[in-house]
């Protein structure tokens, strides 16, 4: 059924602001976790997923208020509500992979092999929705590419600091994070067909959400990761407790958003555009770990994030060069029917 807020530029830009705000901090804040001491990978799994009931309140509340007739929740068919109960568990394993690989690489490292994402993304979106190649995103999914293998074949053990087995255990599981969401981002934008509103992918999430959250708390009360919190905020965490606490707030709060601009993006343009843009940030999570941790950014991370922004900039341009061909078209028959 075709919907007409998914031409909506508003929601456009709002869900890219939540993608930009939500992307940076989350990596940052997620690094800032293991950097100071902590080192419990189900603590970083679980605050990924947890703030999903900060989405209820809008999702509720217009139907409350009446500002809509929809109810909240009754138009998911058994199809769609099982899909989205897979689709949480996969992103539960996924972001397991991401707090392995965030915990093992300086952010700069870990954000550049990120971005091979989205040759996963190519691929399986050119597979699960016949996303059509062409040379603009042919030509961003070979750049990202050279981008991930120099920063391979530049890293060592050695220059961070690592064991040999946790450095490659960090690039393996991040790669392995990479192909999972390049997996979500099409499955979901072929789901998306079949849902009507906005409202209603929002709903989706946080059934997948809750789900991930589910897997994810099952672990922690298994490995007694809840009670370790109250000890790792007076105990381990090098910045005080009342800072470990807010440290997890604010990490619950920035993945919701880092999730929810990437599911409207997905939802309102493509699954491609969507991991284009989450690539497009990767330069700015970068940056902010020369910054804020102050992670090595020799020559070889300065070709490899050049290459980033070049493949983004030409998939951009090729975007260009498909909307202006189609108003040419369009021009043209609207020319031919008043002729």
């Amino acid at each position: 059924m075709p919907t007409e807020n998914k031409g909506s530029l508003l929601l456009l830009v709002i869900n890219y602001f939540l993608l930009f705000v939500g992307s940076v901090s989350s990596s940052l804040l997620s690094k800032y976790y293991f950097a100071h001491g902590c080192s419990n990978l189900w603590v970083s799994t679980w605050v990924q997923s947890a703030g999903f009931p900060l989405l209820l309140p809008p999702i509720i509340l217009p139907y409350f208020l009446n500002r809509t007739t929809r109810r909240p929740f009754t138009h998911f068919t058994p199809k769609i509500f099982f899909i989205s109960i897979f689709v949480g568990l996969m992103l539960g394993l996924n972001n397991l992979l991401f707090s392995v690989g965030n915990s093992n690489l300086p952010v700069s490292t870990f954000s550049l092999i990120l971005s091979s994402h989205l040759v996963f993304n190519l691929v399986l979106s050119a597979v699960i929705v016949k996303q059509k190649v062409t040379f603009s995103n042919l030509n961003c999914v070979i750049l990202l590419t050279f981008s991930t293998i120099l920063v391979a074949l530049d890293s060592s053990p050695d220059k961070h600091g690592l064991t040999h087995d946790k450095y490659w255990m960090g690039f393996l599981s991040t790669v392995g994070a990479g192909l999972l969401f390049a997996l979500y981002l099409p499955v979901m934008e072929k789901v998306y067909i079949k849902v009507n509103c906005y409202s209603m992918m929002m709903e989706m999430q946080v059934v997948m959400e809750a789900a991930a959250t589910a897997l994810s708390t099952a672990f922690m009360v298994y490995k007694g990761a809840f009670g370790a919190m109250v000890r790792e905020g007076r105990e381990v965490f090098d910045k005080g407790e009342r800072l470990y606490w807010w440290t997890v707030v604010f990490n619950v709060v920035t993945w919701q958003l880092c999730f929810m601009g990437t599911a409207g993006m997905v939802f309102l343009t493509t699954s491609l555009t969507g991991g284009i843009c989450m690539t497009a940030l990767m330069g700015m999570n970068v940056l902010g770990g020369v910054l804020v941790y102050g992670d090595r950014f020799g020559g070889v991370k300065v070709v490899s994030t050049l290459l980033c922004v070049w493949g983004f900039c030409s998939y951009v341009y090729g975007i260009y060069i498909k909307s202006k061909n189609d108003e040419d078209e369009d021009e043209g028959r609207t020319d031919d029917e008043m002729i």
